[in-house]
């Protein structure tokens, strides 16, 4: 079978999105070639015409995944003033919807309990996806008009990613939602956004 110009770059697309979705699934560790290669259709073979190292295409994974979740940020929020496009961004992350769809989710949350065990490009890929996202909610915070925000950014994120890994890991549905509901009321309440509300309903 003769294949177009692009089916190579486009392969390897599809073979960077499935991994994007794993990885944060299952996590680096149990992200495994040659299922990933099956998942594509593609034979185990086939996967050093496109990476030189299982390490290598995590780290292009990561980056992918980062991406994605710059676009969701971008589809959420397009159109929307600071203060605004701030409320409707913690009123997805900090929700039912992204704790379970930690496949499309953010990355961070997926996967910052991984980070010691990975190679320095994963590292320095996580690096860039945390400060590229805290730029954004800081000057959201700063064009709202709310004083210190980068400093206000660096607390947030760290609140809005761990109340999402904590109520990935409790079992228990009810306790989930409640521990949500209060970890986005608290941000929601610190930056002023109590009168905020998302009119444009939650992306999945």
């Amino acid at each position: 079978m003769r294949y177009g110009d692009t089916h190579k770059q486009d392969t390897h697309d599809k073979l960077i999105r499935l991994a994007g979705r794993a990885l944060r699934e299952k996590g680096p560790e149990q992200l495994g070639v040659a299922d990933l290669m099956q998942s594509a259709g593609l034979t185990h073979g086939g996967f050093y015409a496109h990476f030189k190292s299982k390490d290598a295409l995590l780290a292009e994974a990561l980056e992918n995944a980062f991406v994605h979740s710059g676009q969701r940020v971008r589809q959420l929020t397009d159109g929307m003033p600071a203060r605004q496009a701030l409320a409707s961004y913690i009123d997805w992350y900090v929700s039912a919807v992204h704790r379970d769809d930690p496949g499309n989710g953010c990355p961070i949350v997926a996967l910052n309990s991984h980070l010691p065990r990975q190679s320095r490009r994963f590292r320095a890929a996580f690096g860039a996806g945390v400060k590229s996202l805290l730029a954004i909610l800081a000057a959201w915070i700063a064009q709202a008009g709310i004083p210190d925000g980068e400093a206000l950014a660096a607390s947030l994120l760290p609140a809005m990613a761990g109340a999402v890994a904590i109520a990935r890991a409790v079992p228990d549905p009810v306790l989930s939602d409640a521990l949500l509901d209060s970890a986005r009321n608290s941000i929601r309440s610190r930056l002023g956004l109590q009168d905020t509300h998302n009119s444009g309903g939650t992306p999945r």
